[in-house]
């Protein structure tokens, strides 16, 4: 099993956009996204931080995905 990338906020807030999750809101720098069947997952945006391999494995499990296809959205 390849190791996750450590990558901040953004990035995975704009893979998920392109996975079709929706940003419902936004409360400080917390992401809630919505897919239309009913997934939600919310992605934390701070300035200069990564997320942490468990919270990213925890947003990839929350959204139905496998590592792969989440690699291949970034």
């Amino acid at each position: 099993m390849t190791r996750l990338p450590r990558i901040d906020g953004k990035p995975v807030v704009a893979a998920l956009v392109k996975a079709g999750f929706e940003a419902t809101r936004i409360k400080g720098s917390h992401h809630f996204l919505r897919h239309p069947d009913g997934r939600v997952t919310v992605v934390p945006v701070h300035a200069g931080e990564s997320i942490g391999p468990g919270l990213l494995i925890k947003i990839i499990n929350d959204c139905d995905l496998t590592r792969e296809e989440f690699e291949r959205l970034l």
